[in-house]
């Protein structure tokens, strides 16, 4: 596992910005090894026939799209949050309301699946927030006031059989891979 991969995955599921001292911490290495790392990034994907971009201002980096993308972008993503919920956001949904806060990390853990593109939607549709702490590199997500209010409750805790669903078994083996038999 070198350095250049790590980071590489990082930045992919970071889905928000990240400064340089945040990467060096996580990687337990210098701000200067992240940044030539970066710059062999930048090389790797900042092209036109590249999908993927590093975005980097100053001391900040994302992995996103490529630029030149943006109105094909825009017209999938105005499609895709169109309409009803499918299966999988309502599934994603639930489980953010009943676990809330959740890192996608967590999430992907539990459903089994890359959730990027439904917490993306769910984001768009105003259901769901995320959250940035300055101490960690991943963001939470929670249900939106909106979320709340369409589903006539005033926080999570009045879900149905939330005391119950918020701690279920299966939910703490998806999360630990307990071994263990439920």
């Amino acid at each position: 596992m070198t350095l250049l991969s790590t980071l590489e995955s990082i930045l992919f599921v970071a889905s928000k910005p990240l400064t340089i001292v945040q990467l060096a911490k996580a990687l337990d290495t210098t701000k200067e090894h992240i940044a030539d790392a970066l710059e062999t990034l930048i090389l790797k994907y900042n092209h036109d026939d590249s999908g993927i971009h590093i975005l980097r201002e100053i001391d900040t980096v994302q992995m996103a799209t490529n630029p030149a993308h943006a109105d094909v972008i825009e017209g999938f993503v105005k499609h895709d949050v169109s309409g009803e919920l499918p299966k999988a956001q309502l599934e994603t949904l639930t489980v953010i309301a009943y676990r809330s806060p959740i890192t996608r990390a967590d999430l992907e853990q539990i459903r089994g699946v890359n959730c990027a593109i439904i917490l993306r939607n769910l984001m768009m549709r105003g259901l769901v927030e995320q959250y940035d702490s300055s101490d960690d590199i991943l963001p939470t997500y929670v249900l939106t006031m909106d979320a709340l209010s369409a589903l006539g409750i005033a926080d999570t805790s009045h879900l149905p059989q939330y005391d119950i669903l918020s701690i279920h078994d299966n939910i703490t083996y998806a999360l630990t891979g307990n071994e263990t038999e439920l």
